[in-house]
């Protein structure tokens, strides 16, 4: 059966929750409240799904310069896989509270896995609930899977230095924060307000519209005025702390404009480096 390798619809999933090769994934999380994802997916959740949690399962925390959510190994994370009942051939759903922010970033780490039956639920837990699909109050036993490999492909992913000579070789640079947090205008979860010299702001938000993606059509066109005749792998996409940024590596690989790599670290991993520049404005 193929596979869905970028968005599903809510519609579309519930009509295939009975598939045995199905492992859902609910990454509902609040940098605000670390604990209040977990606590929603407790007391209901789409059937049958699993949680991962973005500092605990998604990060490997502590690891020095990379940022407040640093990528993890592989090994860690195989093993979380495994935990979950995903094997190879799985096909595996993600979801968040509804804009894809923090579910995309499962959905790019999968992927340069080499996992490409992995998709975003559209609208997440948000159109779900609203749209009146099933959900499930009560806990139920995952069997778990024996067998997952895989390693990450790394030359999607880049450390500030990549970042550098990126730059200095005419490389596009996206930064996805929000406008005021790219410009320097308020930081409320940095130390440091502001940008990475050259590079550009496309907040992730404008990859939505009602809650839900643009057709891939308008984010074609959207990205390839954006990229200016680059190829999408001349391009790295960045953020805060490399989590939101996968939204936009969703977006373009939706709109058919693969390869593009992310800087891990982001914007907290650079600023770790008081000699690295630092610019405010537009």
């Amino acid at each position: 059966m193929a596979g869905w390798t970028t968005l599903v619809q809510p519609e579309v999933l519930a009509m295939a929750l009975e598939r045995r090769d199905l492992v859902i994934v609910d990454c509902r999380f609040s940098l605000l409240d670390p604990k209040q994802g977990e606590q929603e997916w407790l007391r209901s959740r789409v059937p049958g799904a699993v949680y991962a949690h973005l500092e605990r399962d998604l990060s490997e925390i502590g690891l020095a310069g990379q940022g407040r959510h640093p990528w993890p190994t592989i090994r860690p994370f195989l093993d979380r896989l495994r935990r979950w009942g995903v094997t190879p051939t799985t096909q595996v759903i993600v979801y968040d509270g509804g804009d894809g922010a923090i579910a995309s970033r499962l959905w790019f780490m999968l992927m340069v896995m080499g996992h490409e039956k992995v998709a975003l639920l559209d609208g997440g837990w948000t159109r779900w609930t609203s749209l009146g699909l099933p959900v499930s109050t009560s806990m139920q036993q995952i069997p778990g899977a024996s067998f997952i490999s895989g390693s990450f492909d790394a030359s999607r992913l880049v450390d500030a230095d990549a970042v550098a000579a990126h730059l200095a070789l005419g490389g596009l640079l996206i930064d996805a924060r929000a406008p005021e947090r790219f410009r320097g205008q308020e930081e409320p979860l940095d130390r440091i307000a502001g940008h990475v010299p050259g590079a550009i702001n496309r907040p992730y938000a404008m990859n939505l519209e009602n809650g839900r993606f643009k057709s891939p059509v308008r984010l074609a066109a959207e990205y390839r005025e954006l990229l200016g005749g680059l190829a999408p792998s001349e391009v790295v996409v960045m953020c805060g702390s490399g989590v939101t940024a996968c939204h936009n590596l969703l977006a373009m690989e939706r709109a058919g404009l693969k390869g593009a790599k992310l800087y891990a670290g982001s914007w907290s991993g650079w600023i770790s480096d008081p000699t690295r520049p630092v610019v405010t404005g537009s």
